[in-house]
């Protein structure tokens, strides 16, 4: 499990070789082969023999700051699970575990859109053959990139392409369901050329952080990419895992400006764009923050559905080490394999499909 310490005041001392825990005048006792990482917030004070326990049971010790991010981690010097996550990430550049890896995410990722919009056209009887034929060209964009043939630097710039395409309908195809006053022309960031993607950039922002501090706690490295650039101090790998999980901004954003709900003061112009105003991030913060605390049915378990993500990197980091059998959910897992394959029905379904 994961030991969070986020109240002020509280305490993480050594005893008798258990972890020791005040809060509020009360202590517990922990046994530190119940702990997989330790996440110490706020005010808290860790022992520096509570630090030697988790390293001496190679409990990753992470450090966030006030809005989350994690800006320190302590991990044991010798070799462990988190030295040999690193060492595995790097050997997955030029073996068949990171290609299936990213095929797969980047398959999950296209699905994800496909069952959106296909929940979302089956509510409006007005959409054109046309869309709902051109829709149907995710499935097939999906399945040349899980075909494609060669190792992962050969076919990196095929799958970021078909990617692209499917996206590009995609977003073509949720411009065309929102009211026609906030139609837009496709993806735009840094800046935002519309109110539609200046609420999916912010929402996107959130995103990004949450992911990397879930492979950090996972124990996973967010610089050491697969399919994206490696570049000096960027967060590639951050880059790649987020991609299967963009449904979670997506969706709340459609609903927004489906439902008419952004007000012209949310926006203000910048450079060439747009943004966020101070009163649109006040607006909009709770309303996502709320919608990735909802409680749901994630892996035999009631979680946040914005944990999905966090379990998700354990069950990765797990199955790169070798200490699980596979990455993905069972039933992610059933509708991939469906989805990737035409004479198998794909009907549009109420509930989420991130990956598991």
């Amino acid at each position: 499990m994961e030991l969070h310490l986020n109240t002020y005041g509280s305490a993480l001392r050594k005893k008798d070789e258990m972890f020791e825990i005040w809060v509020d005048r009360k202590k517990v006792k922990i046994s530190p082969q119940k702990v997989s990482s330790i996440i110490i917030s706020n005010a808290v004070q860790i022992s520096s023999d509570a630090i030697q326990l988790a390293l001496e049971h190679n409990i990753d010790v992470v450090f966030l700051d006030q809005y989350g991010s994690p800006y320190a981690r302590v991990w044991f010097p010798k070799i462990g699970s988190t030295v040999l996550i690193r060492r595995r990430q790097l050997e997955m550049l030029s073996d068949a575990v990171g290609l299936d890896f990213i095929k797969s995410w980047a398959c999950i990722k296209i699905m994800n859109q496909y069952k959106l919009c296909k929940l979302l056209i089956s509510k409006r009887d007005w959409v054109s053959e046309e869309s709902k034929t051109k829709l149907e060209s995710l499935r097939s964009y999906a399945i040349s990139l899980y075909n494609a043939e060669g190792t992962l630097s050969e076919i990196s710039p095929t799958i970021m392409g078909l990617e692209g395409s499917a996206s590009r309908i995609y977003f073509g195809t949720l411009s065309e369901l929102i009211p026609s006053a906030y139609t837009f022309k496709g993806r735009s960031s840094r800046p935002a050329h519309d109110a539609f993607n200046a609420f999916l950039n912010y929402a996107y922002g959130i995103l990004y952080s949450k992911t990397e501090r879930a492979l950090i706690i996972a124990g996973l490295d967010p610089y050491i990419g697969l399919l994206h650039t490696d570049n000096y101090n960027k967060k590639s790998f951050v880059f790649d895992f987020i991609e299967a999980y963009r449904s979670l901004a997506d969706e709340p954003v459609f609903y927004l400006f489906s439902r008419q709900k952004v007000k012209p003061e949310y926006l203000e112009a910048v450079h060439k764009g747009l943004k966020l105003s101070t009163e649109g991030k006040k607006f909009f913060a709770p309303y996502f923050l709320e919608y990735l605390d909802t409680i749901i049915r994630y892996r035999n378990k009631n979680r946040k559905r914005i944990d999905k993500i966090q379990t998700d990197a354990h069950a990765f980091a797990n199955y790169i080490i070798g200490r699980n059998e596979r990455y993905l959910e069972s039933s992610i897992e059933t509708q991939l394999a469906n989805f990737l394959n035409p004479k198998e029905s794909f009907e549009a379904e109420e509930e989420e499909c991130s990956p598991g």
